[in-house]
């Protein structure tokens, strides 16, 4: 088998032979939807290659590829009416670069687009009476265009991938505090004219569809006033899996790669394989109706062309492509709410509910006007750091982390919130110590110096998640465990897990199931100082702190067979340690 990962031509997909998963099936559906339609998704989750197949779909220069590209397809078999029958443009907004001043940003834009309307007019120059003419006002070249086009036997399809990247890019950069962005989109901005260009065009000019994929609706909404026609159908049950993989599709996937390393071999755990790809790349749902959730594909297929070369799993789960991820987190934190935000969503005993997915907020609303925490939700939603989860009360809407990949983003986060001065270096030999021997001390020593950083009310926690998040967020390791906070374990909660990734066994290290509890000062009579004279083992008498961790192990004894049964018995090397905070002064524990 051969993946793509990175490619999104595709033309080169089908004729070199690369796995593609079929989804011709919505075209139909899609031609239904609407004239002008707008798809968000989140970064590289496979928008460029659903708008590049649909291109030549509907292509009139590629009438006599139908056969090659689409023949062994599902709308190869039952073609609609409009297949092979358009002019086809696509802008790619990712390919102007956000840089210099607004007049640069608009001799980008501009070039980038007549380079494109140029190379247009080449392609179609049998099809049209006469030249375009190009304007160093592309605006004025597309106005030309469409004229021609409308003078022609055809119509236009426009295609605009990443519409929303160039503001974004401009926007994130926080040059000449944003007023960038504003010369962009407000007023008779540049990108606000270009869209009532399009809109116009569309309303009988020769542009007869448009379909337009991004991020967020954050810049559809503030250029509105110029662009207030497309059908929104991101949301629709029905394209839920447009982009991404289901089950299904990686199931069938990971069984063929098997039957190849079988024949080179070497043996592969497809069931072991599944669970691991569902914890770390499953997750996201992009409706609220059925709640079916699909696998990011870039990471999937990362997972994947690693296991077909070398027959063994990604040294590093998370793709470092989808890096990206990090900034769009940062942004939010630098929002006010936004800090509180990201503690909210690590802290598995709340949840993050919405009355609905905002999707009419644009950049000035966030930069001038405080917004709630169910706005930035709304935001990290479409940047697929959150996703949804269920309807629960009063219809309200519950979001939540999509898998371990995204998890481990907002763990970093939160440790460079909380400890911005503490390098991994710090911590790491007592990290590595604990998962190789069980020995939590060094750690807790660690952490125990630190805990006035959690104390802080502003934090807005209490009792053991405050411990359970310092230790969370010094233990995350995805490189070596599936980590998980709060596992359902047959309707029980666990506090916190690392149980090791199946190709990381051959080490020398120890499955864990932790549990954390809290001692108030009052509970046990005493101050913060007299606690902190105390030897751990003095405080290990303390009859309140004894009880803490018998109520801790009667827990932990209840998890431990579930776990077993789990993952294999003989396959775990399983401690189960329980964390007791006397305060936020002193920290001991215990294991077994």
């Amino acid at each position: 088998m051969k993946f793509p990962y990175g490619i999104s031509n595709f033309n080169k997909l089908i004729k070199e032979g690369y796995f593609y998963v079929d989804r011709t099936d919505r075209i139909p559906l899609l031609e239904e939807a609407g004239k002008q339609l707008l798809f968000l998704r989140p970064r590289r989750f496979g928008k460029s290659l659903l708008l590049n197949m649909l291109s030549n779909y509907y292509d009139l220069a590629m009438a006599s590829e139908f056969d090659t590209l689409f023949g062994h397809l599902a709308i190869g078999k039952n073609p609609t009416e409009k297949h092979n029958q358009y002019l086809v443009m696509t802008w790619d907004f990712s390919r102007v670069l956000p840089m210099g001043s607004t007049r640069e940003l608009y001799q980008a834009l501009y070039g980038y687009l007549n380079v494109t309307m140029k190379a247009f007019a080449l392609r179609y120059q049998s099809q049209l009476i006469a030249p375009i003419d190009i304007n160093d006002d592309a605006a004025a070249t597309f106005g030309s265009l469409v004229n021609m086009v409308n003078l022609s036997n055809h119509q236009l399809y426009l295609f605009i991938d990443e519409y929303d990247n160039f503001a974004n890019e401009v926007m994130a950069s926080k040059v000449h505090k944003n007023d960038r962005y504003a010369d962009l989109v407000y007023g008779e901005g540049l990108l606000k004219s270009l869209f009532k260009n399009v809109k116009a065009a569309a309303s009988g000019e020769g542009l007869d569809r448009v379909f337009i994929t991004g991020v967020s609706p954050v810049v559809m909404a503030d250029i509105s006033s110029g662009y207030n026609v497309a059908t929104n159908i991101y949301r629709s049950p029905r394209f839920n899996d447009l982009c991404g993989f289901t089950e299904t599709e990686i199931k069938h996937a990971l069984h063929q790669v098997a039957n190849e390393c079988q024949q080179r071999g070497d043996v592969l755990d497809t069931n072991m394989a599944m669970k691991t790809m569902r914890q770390f790349y499953n997750g996201y749902c992009f409706n609220q109706h059925d709640f079916t959730s699909v696998y990011n594909p870039t990471l999937a297929l990362y997972f994947l062309k690693s296991l077909q070369e070398e027959c063994r799993y990604p040294d590093n789960l998370l793709d470092h492509n989808l890096g990206m991820d990090r900034d769009r987190i940062n942004y939010i934190v630098q929002l006010p709410n936004g800090a509180a935000l990201i503690q909210r969503i690590c802290d598995d005993s709340q949840q993050v509910i919405v009355p609905q997915l905002h999707d009419r907020f644009g950049v000035k609303d966030m930069l001038e006007q405080e917004q709630t925490q169910s706005e930035l939700a709304s935001l990290l939603y479409y940047l697929g750091v959150l996703t949804q989860d269920k309807v629960v009360d009063l219809g309200e809407l519950q979001l939540r982390v999509p898998n371990l990949v995204i998890r481990s983003l907002y763990v970093e986060k939160l440790r460079k919130l909380l400890l911005p001065d503490v390098q991994s270096d710090d911590y790491r030999q007592a990290k590595n110590n604990f998962f190789k021997t069980g020995d939590l001390q060094p750690l807790c020593e660690f952490i125990q110096a630190r805990l006035n950083v959690f104390s802080n009310r502003d934090y807005r926690w209490v009792n053991e998640f405050a411990i359970k998040t310092a230790f969370m967020m010094l233990l995350f390791d995805d490189r070596l465990y599936i980590v998980d906070s709060e596992p359902e374990l047959k309707r029980q909660y666990a506090d916190f897990t690392l149980i090791a990734r199946p190709d990381m066994r051959q080490y020398e290290m120890l499955d864990h199931v932790m549990e954390f509890k809290f001692v108030k000062l009052n509970d046990v009579n005493l101050n913060g100082k007299e606690v902190q004279s105390l030897s751990d083992n003095e405080l290990q008498e303390l009859p309140q702190v004894q009880a803490a961790f018998t109520a801790a192990f009667a827990q932990l004894a209840t998890y431990q067979p579930i776990l077993f049964e789990r993952y294999g018995e003989d396959i775990l090397r399983l401690q189960t340690t329980a964390v007791v905070a006397i305060g936020f002064e002193r920290v001991v524990w215990r294991k077994k």
